[in-house]
């Protein structure tokens, strides 16, 4: 299983990565994307959505289930990754990649909650 040193990651599978301009990238871990199987649709929150650490904000689907995508962190969402709507599978082939939403945090400082590599796979290792 991948997971690059250079993301930070929530409990709840999705991966966060900082951008130069202050905002962040969010998509899912190879770990969801392997437990989901075949991605057939990703539903993202609409740009300009508030987001809230650990709720709730999106939904993927694969041939066998869907899982709701649930915040990094607290912020507004200012892009999606439209190429997903027609290709979702991109997220199997490379879901680091692949991300899902651009967002500003509201706190950056809230990132230092989220777990480097060596701690989201000891959380890995416990599920």
């Amino acid at each position: 299983m991948n997971i690059p040193d250079h993301l930070r990651y929530s409990a709840g599978h999705l991966w966060a990565q900082a951008d130069q301009d202050g905002l962040w990238l969010a998509g899912i871990t190879d770990y969801a994307q392997d437990l989901l199987g075949d991605i057939v649709y990703v539903e993202a929150p609409a740009p300009g959505t508030q987001i809230e650490a650990g709720k709730a904000c999106g939904l993927v689907e694969s041939v066998k289930t869907g899982s709701d995508l649930h915040a990094p962190l607290s912020g507004v969402v200012e892009a999606v990754n439209t190429d997903l709507q027609n290709t979702p599978e991109q997220i199997n082939d490379a879901p680091y990649k692949a991300w899902i939403f651009k967002f500003r945090p509201d706190d950056s400082a809230e990132a230092a909650r989220l777990m480097d590599s060596t701690a989201y796979s000891s959380f890995l290792g416990n599920q």
